[in-house]
């Protein structure tokens, strides 16, 4: 008993699995790769105080500007930060810096200019409940909008 149900499961399971008498299934149709023109987030870090890209950043607004190359690009929102340091004075200006230099790096790698909205928060928000300075403030904020062409 145990023999014949052990094949009607082996039989059951070619069957779910898309391999027939024939051979396998031709699965071109239902697998494709995903697009990457899509609306996506990403974040561009700075050093202390500073609002110059570093080596690292211009490597990840390249890459992101290279995945996005064959795309539409609708809008680009820049958002500049700063962690609590410096009073809020010096820290819009730095956030300012901060988005222009990343919106500038956006355009360059050859993004339309006209589809930007650079912003800054400055130290808003920069410091916790606990009263502890957020580092990780120290960056920008992107948001693409993009569709394929």
């Amino acid at each position: 008993m145990k023999r014949l149900i052990g094949i009607a499961g082996l039989a059951g399971m070619a069957g779910l699995s898309g391999c027939g008498i024939g051979g396998f299934m031709d699965r071109s149709a239902v697998v494709a790769e995903p697009s990457p023109c899509v609306t996506k987030r990403f974040e561009i870090y700075f050093a202390d105080s500073e609002a110059r890209l570093t080596e690292s950043a211009r490597r990840a607004i390249g890459m992101e500007a290279a995945q996005l190359q064959g795309c539409d690009i609708r809008r680009v929102q820049v958002l500049g930060l700063a962690d609590a340091r410096g009073g809020a004075t010096a820290n819009l200006s730095l956030s300012e810096h901060r988005a222009q230099a990343v919106a500038e790096a956006l355009t360059a790698a050859g993004w339309p200019a006209p589809a930007f909205d650079v912003d800054a928060a400055g130290d808003e928000g920069a410091v916790t409940e606990a009263g502890v300075r957020e580092p990780m403030r120290r960056r920008t904020e992107v948001l693409v909008e993009a569709v394929p062409r």
